[in-house]
């Protein structure tokens, strides 16, 4: 059976908040879960996303960094390291008892040095998150961590939806350190985006804001792709996304990403131009 397409497990999600909390049934999620349950849960979302296919654990090729309890349940930091870097085309990031499990699936180009990825998430109840690591050879590999945090996905924004979507799609780069050439430079995306949920009251309404979110981020250092992130509601708002490239010559970094509504935006920044 192949892989099926990034965020198979995505809900379709509306006012029907009911449908949307109980995304497996028969796997009550929560504090109180037994490893024995959490561990059918994580089977039975591993088959939906990949099929039979088979996923080692590992402690060398990926390694996930989050804290064990969130301070705040709608922006966890994620760290993702994968110290043998050149072993690897992609990564997928799960949150077992999310609504929507499959929150993030990065494929990497030619341009990227993937040693580590940053980004911060929404965590909706006491879970295991996995990071799957894809090698070049098309074998899975998986870490994981446990994380207590609640009520993430519907945790309301502190705003009117109006003000949360003033300036949607702006972005802003920035990189850390000299280019060097045949190096990896840091950098650091920000993307101006509310990433509704569809499980957020408006706190004037009182009805439930519909879900808008980026679906698609792709970043570009001159001819050559760095990486492409398919996202779901499980992303915060206003993502922000920590990677690195190789620069080779002058080429700017190019920023293409669209959300679930058909919102389109690109930006250009240049990048650090590499010293011999």
């Amino acid at each position: 059976m192949k892989t099926r397409h990034p965020l198979a497990l995505g809900l379709a999600l509306s006012t029907a908040l009911a449908a949307a909390l109980a995304p497996m049934p028969g796997l009550a999620a929560g504090a109180s879960d037994s490893d024995t349950e959490r561990q059918a849960r994580w089977t039975e979302i591993a088959t939906s996303i990949f099929g039979d296919r088979k996923i080692e654990p590992t402690d060398t090729l990926i390694k996930v960094d989050a804290p064990a309890r969130a301070m705040d349940a709608a922006l966890v930091p994620i760290t993702l390291t994968m110290p043998e870097k050149d072993k690897i085309k992609g990564v997928h990031f799960i949150i077992d008892d999310n609504p929507s499990p499959y929150a993030a699936h990065f494929t990497f180009g030619p341009a990227a040095d993937p040693g580590e990825l940053k980004l911060r998430v929404r965590i909706n109840n006491y879970t295991n998150v996995h990071a799957v690591a894809e090698t070049a050879e098309g074998k899975l590999f998986e870490a994981q961590k446990f994380v207590k945090a609640s009520g993430g996905c519907s945790a309301p924004m502190g705003m009117s939806d109006e003000e949360a979507m003033r300036g949607m799609g702006d972005m802003k780069m920035k990189f850390s350190g000299d280019a060097q050439s045949g190096k990896p430079v840091e950098a650091t995306l920000m993307i101006r985006h509310p990433n509704f949920s569809g499980m957020q009251m408006n706190q004037v309404t009182r009805d439930y804001t519909p879900a808008r979110y980026i679906n698609k981020v792709t970043v570009s250092y001159g001819d050559a792709n760095v990486f492409t992130m398919d996202g779901d509601i499980s992303i915060s708002s206003n993502p922000v996304i920590n990677f690195a490239f190789v620069p080779k010559g002058n080429g700017p970094i190019k920023v293409a990403a669209t959300d679930n509504q058909g919102g389109q935006w690109q930006h250009s920044f240049t990048a650090p131009s590499p010293s011999n």
